[in-house]
C-alpha cells in the first residue's frame, strides 16, 4: 500500500522594525488561527505557488497588518514541527514599513507596534524572540 508522501510546508516570517518614541519597535500580531492560535508573533504565513519568498513576506504583512514593507534582508531559517502532521520550514526576513495603515487583518486578531524593551510582556515563542533579537542586531533602524 502506498502512503502519501509528507513534505515540510514553506512559510515566511517578517520582523518589521521602526524607530518609535521609546526606541526600536517591532510589529507583532496576535494569531487568529493555528498553529500558535491566540499567541503573539511576527507577521507571516505560507508561501503560495508561483510566489517568491520575498513576495510572500510582503503579502503576509499586508494581509495581517495593512502595512506595505521593504524587505531589508534574511534573518534566519528554522523549523516549526508542531505535531507529527505539521512541519513548517520558516524563512524569516527583516523589513521596514513604507506605507499603509496599521490594522489587524485576515489571520490576525490584533496588530501593534511594541518597543523591543517590552517584548517580555508578550510571551513569545522562544524562536520568535531569538529571531527578533537577531533582526534588531543586524537591521536596527
Amino acid at each position: 500500500m502506498n502512503r502519501p508522501v509528507k513534505h515540510p510546508i514553506p512559510g515566511v516570517g517578517v520582523v518589521v522594525l521602526r524607530t518609535g518614541a521609546n526606541g526600536v519597535e517591532v510589529l507583532l500580531v496576535r494569531r487568529a488561527k493555528p498553529p500558535r492560535e491566540n499567541t503573539w508573533s511576527i507577521p507571516g504565513g505560507k508561501q503560495e505557488w508561483g510566489e517568491t519568498l520575498q513576495d510572500a513576506a510582503q503579502r503576509e504583512v499586508m494581509e495581517e497588518t495593512g502595512l506595505t514593507v521593504e524587505i531589508l534582508g534574511l534573518v534566519d531559517v528554522l523549523d516549526l514541527i508542531a505535531s507529527p502532521d505539521m512541519h513548517y520550514s520558516l524563512i524569516d526576513f527583516a523589513a521596514r514599513p513604507v506605507g499603509g495603515t496599521l490594522r489587524a487583518g485576515s489571520d490576525a486578531a490584533d496588530a501593534r507596534w511594541v518597543p523591543v524593551a517590552d517584548l517580555g510582556d508578550y510571551a513569545l515563542w522562544s524562536e520568535t524572540d531569538r529571531i527578533i533579537t537577531l533582526a534588531v542586531r543586524k537591521f536596527s533602524p
